[in-house]
């Protein structure tokens, strides 16, 4: 166990790899409660939305989920990268990572058409994850949710709700549970055959999906078009946070770009490791490790923008030279 976000995490509960390869092979269940939950109700709540983030909630409707990016009014960095829940007619949950909470609750303050709350201490979140989930979590909830969906459902005699949303680039749910029903929703779907996995797998998981982390890939001096991640920006929606900023990088052009790196073996690179071309360097690693899956390095890291697929690097570790392959992400697929 240990602090994160404020809040005390497990790494792990047997192994990272066993972790993983059961997210992989069966399903997994995360209890990622340290993530933020913001409930958005009210007349302005669809505007005060499409004016701060970046995509455009008008293209999914109540009952769906998107992906969206909060920026920094100054230089367009990402502020956080986000989930919104649409509920129903002016009734959205908006999911910010542990750490960025209170900003995005700032954020959004100010609207009178609508209330902000932050409802993040009146719930859990579990969410369960990998190609048998939705198969193996159905005797404790249904879990018929279509992939960004979210629906109502009922966890004992409460009432919340689940989305076909995840972080581990396989299938899977996450569960928006009352307080006062986590821990018996928890014992079920441990029970119904779900192995508990903690922050150790997430990480390597979202890694070889090639799924960007806040504080890593995302944060201060990183732009949505500097992530690679251009298509949760909707430029016709009309005005939004930061948009004037970017529109500005998007004129001139990146400097950067984030990219995969393929590791020529075991050696495991890790953030901060400087990358080089012919001996000169170019840029560094923002998340590496050892993939499970395939059995030899990956990382992320932000290159210049001319750099193509399949350039060979160096990849500076503890002093020693590893080669890697540039690659686009995602590193695993399933068949």
């Amino acid at each position: 166990m240990v602090e994160f976000g404020g809040w005390e995490m497990p790494i792990q509960y047997s192994s990272v790899l066993e972790e993983h390869r059961a997210c992989r092979e069966h399903a997994v269940a995360f209890d990622v409660s340290h993530l933020g939950s913001l409930h958005v109700q009210g007349d302005g709540a669809l505007d005060l939305l499409q004016s701060a983030f970046t995509n455009d909630v008008g293209r999914i409707a109540p009952g769906q989920a998107q992906y969206t990016h909060l920026l920094d009014p100054a230089d367009a960095h990402v502020v956080d990268d986000i989930i919104v829940w649409w509920l129903a007619d002016d009734d959205f949950i908006v999911m910010p990572n542990a750490s960025n909470t209170s900003r995005i609750a700032d954020a959004l303050a100010g609207d009178h058409s609508c209330t902000v709350e932050d409802i993040t201490m009146s719930r859990a979140i579990i969410a369960v994850q990998g190609p048998e989930a939705r198969k193996t979590l159905a005797p404790v909830v249904t879990s018929d949710v279509e992939r960004f969906h979210v629906a109502p459902t009922t966890y004992g005699s409460a009432d919340g709700f689940i989305a076909g949303t995840g972080y581990t680039g396989e299938d899977g749910v996450e569960l928006h549970v009352p307080r006062e029903a986590a821990a018996e929703t928890w014992r079920a779907v441990v029970a119904a055959g779900i192995q508990p996995a903690g922050l150790g797998a997430r990480d390597t998981l979202r890694l070889e999906a090639g799924l960007p982390l806040h504080g890593h890939e995302l944060g201060p001096g990183i732009t949505t078009l500097q992530a690679g991640l251009g298509w949760v920006v909707r430029w016709d929606k009309g005005d939004f946070r930061g948009r004037d900023a970017l529109l500005a990088e998007k004129e001139r052009g990146v400097d950067r770009k984030l990219r995969g790196l393929l590791v020529a073996g075991r050696q495991i690179p890790r953030e901060g490791c400087r990358v080089s071309i012919d001996g000169k360097e170019v840029g560094a690693v923002t998340s590496g490790n050892i993939s499970p899956m395939l059995q030899q390095g990956i990382a992320l890291a932000f290159l210049p923008p001319g750099v193509s697929d399949g350039t060979q690097v160096e990849i500076d570790i503890r002093g020693r030279t590893a080669t890697a392959k540039v690659v686009k992400p995602p590193f695993f697929k399933r068949a």
